[in-house]
């Protein structure tokens, strides 16, 4: 495998919190799904740059929002540890494409969690704030008190952050040492936040040296590409090489979530690893770009939900059947109306779908933060209409049973549009502006997804769903 050189973008849009593990030649990797259901999908790659989606982990909602998992694995098995609802949970697998066990509560508080084994096969589970907890052999309980072993890595004070925010201890032994690689700065905020940091022991519980090279990783102005970058995994190949995969913002992007990167790392002759290439070397065309056919609405060879699509919580995830090529929602009173949603990757885009209603049902397309934050256009059988959280305006008379809604995203701008009986694209007048759904604004670090959603009485068919970057 050839090596990747500069900072490279190997997944766009909203893909935080990356967890990645190399098994033998194969590397697999999961992200953050916070209070997306089914959540936690898998990716595979043999070359840390083309990667594709697997499956699911998670088919259920766990009652919280799932952030910074731990993927490892150890014994034969593959584990996934993340926080939910103030707890800690475990998933296990013998194969990473499932099926995977229910979520195992930890009962042990703090976020971040990150496994670890020290030479006689004892296992420990790191987590925010420098603590760490003894586990059971089978890594499916904790079996004595939190432990604070770390206090982290105290930068200049002069340095604009979010906060402090010890996080992401994930641990990697190399060499006679345990590295600690941590996430401080906090992950949001200005653009010079977050930061990658890594500590040393020859011991788990301790004393950590803190890197005479700290921060590994760190955007240092705003005029950088890539803000926040942090809570960085080191992986190794078989060649030996070594990488550090991240997230980080997109400058002027917000909305499309923290993005993953990798950069290859380099080890000093002291023992310690730094970042190898500087920002200058940013590879711009290796960032990732979907296809069409990775945002698929319906599988149609096997009547399944689309890998890239996901519920806003748990309530609707039983609220929709396949009906050959088509995606029957069940329509729901609007404050239950947790749409279904899938991440865009691009700067601009377009995307459309067909809709037909029946019964007193609306169906919409649109553009989603979380509830209170949802535009849109709309259509209930006679009329479209432009959408703004659950309120309607301009109203178009619609003739035929279905009809085509677009939406197009121009740099965050967004236009609505429907199709008439005619083949000509009519234009609403009302239009949105929403660089602002974003994180730093709204909060829960979340990211704007494209929403199709089905409210009232009845059924909502969703057909012909399509995505492609541009207009």
């Amino acid at each position: 495998m050839p090596r990747i050189q500069g900072i490279n973008a190997i997944m766009a849009g909203d893909y935080p919190d990356p967890s990645i593990i190399r098994v033998r030649e194969h590397y697999y990797m999961t992200h953050s799904s916070f209070h997306y259901t089914p959540g936690l999908l898998l990716w595979h790659s043999l070359n840390l740059i083309d990667w594709e989606p697997i499956g699911h982990v998670i088919s259920e909602h766990v009652g919280g929002s799932i952030m910074a998992p731990d993927l490892i694995y150890h014994g034969g098995f593959y584990y996934i540890y993340f926080p939910a609802g103030q707890t800690n949970w475990v998933v296990t697998a013998e194969d990473p494409a499932g099926p995977w066990s229910k979520p195992v509560d930890l009962k042990v508080g703090y976020i971040d969690p990150g496994h670890a084994v020290d030479r006689e096969g004892n296992r420990f589970l790191f987590l925010s704030e420098g603590y760490m907890a003894p586990l059971s052999k089978d890594g499916l309980s904790i079996t004595g008190e939190l432990k604070k072993v770390y206090d982290g890595w105290r930068y200049p004070k002069e340095w604009l952050t979010e906060g402090f925010y010890l996080e992401s201890p994930k641990l990697t032994f190399k060499d006679g040492y345990y590295y600690m690689t941590s996430a401080q700065g906090g992950t949001a905020g200005p653009a010079t936040s977050h930061m990658i940091v890594s500590a040393r022991a020859r011991s788990l519980e301790g004393p950590w040296e803190n890197s005479p090279y700290n921060p590994i990783v760190r955007t240092k102005h705003r005029s950088e590409r890539w803000w926040s970058k942090g809570h960085g995994t080191l992986v190794d190949t078989p060649e030996g090489e070594w990488y550090v995969v991240y997230h980080a913002y997109e400058k002027d992007y917000y909305t499309l979530g923290r993005q993953t990167l990798i950069e290859p790392v380099e080890w000093t002759p002291d023992g310690w690893f730094i970042a190898s290439d500087a920002e200058d070397s940013l590879v711009a065309e290796a960032v990732v770009h979907a296809e069409p056919a990775d945002r698929t609405l319906v599988y149609t060879d096997s009547e399944r939900l689309g890998l890239h699509w996901h519920f806003f919580g748990g309530g609707r995830s039983g609220d929709y059947r396949i009906d050959n090529t088509r995606l029957v929602l069940k329509a729901v009173p609007k404050e239950h109306s947790e749409p279904l949603l899938c991440i865009p990757v691009h700067h601009s885009y377009t995307a459309e779908v067909t809709v037909s209603v029946e019964g007193g049902a609306v169906g919409t397309l649109g553009l989603f933060y979380k509830p209170g934050f949802h535009y849109g256009i709309g259509f209930d059988g006679k009329e479209a209409f432009a959408v703004r959280n659950h309120n309607t305006s301009e109203r178009s008379a619609v003739s035929g049973e279905s009809v085509t809604l677009r939406i197009i995203n121009e740099e965050h701008e967004v236009s609505l549009y429907f199709l008439d009986s005619k083949g000509q694209w009519i234009k609403l007048d009302h239009g949105f502006e929403m660089s602002g759904f974003h994180h730093n604004v709204l909060g829960d670090f979340l990211s704007l997804r494209i929403a199709l959603n089905a409210t009232g009485e009845g059924n909502v068919y969703f057909s012909r769903f399509t995505y492609h970057a541009g207009l």
